[in-house]
């Protein structure tokens, strides 16, 4: 085992044994109610730049826009959102008090941009390419840099196994893709990214192209937190795949300061966002997790593929079965931004503060339900999937 994938298992060990010697009783006292507090007790200290700069961000209430939003207001800039004014942040809610809200909408009323100027865009909420499109052309001569979110679903399908940002990606979708479902959103995403780069020109375009996003205010609950929640409750626990089936995430938090100290630098380009540092299998992956909650659990490792797919058990995210057009989804390669600075938090921290989030009032019942409750779920379904492989031999 290399020194950083140990270092990085054994952040995630010590603070599960912490928390059964009682030490991390700070640390759970802070989710129930008060969300903000958990948030603020993990922000680091932070150098500011020699020259603040002015931000614009297209989105910025969901799930990235906060967390990029806290630390570039921590690092002395400015910013601003534009959003339709219908969503408001669950997490940093009394942060919004410093930035500027501009209320429009994407598809026709871009009234409030104009006349206006920035340094950086940062366009978090570009689903769709005419959007992509029409902010790049309004902002060109009135903002240096566009940052464009886009994500490593590009990629697919993922053949191979070492997806650098050079490699070909679709710029329109296979024949048998139904015309009502086009553009499927890997290939939304790189005619996105081309209509930004033709805009602005390569050496004014960055595009991150992150994996599987996880961390508070997650949207997608059933991705992600079910681990932290099912671990916590103990018991029979399935872990699908193989054990060198590699996975692939990244914090919220690493990806949006890092787009922050990248936007800082004006350093132009296309850079695949993935962690943890090293390469990581699923079973590490899950008994990490497992040493933050600390609970009684019965291990059921399920490896037989076909049985997974039998039983629709094909994707636990961030673990994806790693067969057909899939087989390299966890395999992306990061040289390029970690060598422009990307760094990770340990897995034990991620997982600990998902679960204070989950438990917080930032988090309705109805979403909690999805996970837990949902007959559908896997964590409904699964005593019967443990039941059916149990009683093929299998443990």
């Amino acid at each position: 085992m290399d020194t950083n994938r140990r270092d990085f298992i054994r952040g995630s060990a010590l603070a599960g044994s912490a928390m059964a010697l009682g030490l991390g009783g700070e640390l759970r006292g802070l989710g129930a109610e008060n969300p903000e507090a958990l948030l603020d007790s993990r922000r680091r200290p932070t150098e500011r730049p020699p020259h603040p700069l002015r931000i614009l961000i297209l989105g910025g209430t969901s799930f990235l826009g906060p967390h990029q939003i806290r630390y570039a207001l921590d690092r002395g800039h400015s910013v601003s959102t534009f959003t339709r004014g219908q969503t408001e942040s669950t997490i940093y809610k009394r942060m919004y008090d410093d930035v500027e809200q501009l209320v429009g909408d994407r598809s026709g009323d871009h009234s409030a941009l104009s006349g206006r100027s920035w340094d950086i865009v940062i366009d978090n909420s570009g689903r769709q390419v005419e959007w992509t499109r029409h902010a790049a052309e309004l902002l060109r001569d009135t903002v240096d840099m566009y940052v464009y979110t886009s994500s490593t679903g590009v990629y697919l399908p993922y053949y191979g196994t070492d997806l650098k940002e050079d490699r070909d990606v679709l710029f329109e979708d296979p024949s048998e893709v139904p015309e009502d479902q086009r553009p499927t959103y890997g290939v939304m995403k790189a005619l996105s990214e081309r209509a930004a780069r033709e805009v602005f020109g390569e050496d004014r375009t960055i595009v991150v192209r992150p994996t599987y996003i996880v961390g508070p205010a997650d949207q997608q609950v059933t991705r992600f937190p079910y681990w932290p929640e099912r671990l916590r409750r103990g018991g029979a626990v399935m872990i699908p795949g193989k054990a060198d089936d590699r996975v692939q995430y990244i914090d919220v938090r690493d990806l949006t300061e890092w787009m922050i100290r990248l936007a800082e630098t004006r350093t132009a380009g296309t850079f695949n966002v993935a962690g943890p540092g090293s390469s990581l299998g699923m079973h590490e992956f899950v008994h990490g997790m497992h040493a933050v909650t600390n609970s009684e659990v019965e291990w059921v490792t399920i490896d037989d593929y076909e049985f997974l797919e039998e039983h629709r058990v094909s994707a636990v995210l961030p673990w994806l079965m790693p067969v057909r057009e899939y087989e390299g989804s966890a395999r992306i390669n990061i040289d390029r931004a970690r060598a422009n600075g990307l760094t990770f938090r340990p897995l034990a921290e991620s997982t600990q503060d998902v679960l204070e989030w989950w438990n917080s009032d930032a988090v309705t019942d109805e979403q909690r339900a999805s996970v837990i409750d949902n007959p559908r779920s896997l964590m409904q379904r699964e005593p019967e999937i443990v039941a059916a492989w149990k009683a093929r031999g299998g443990r």
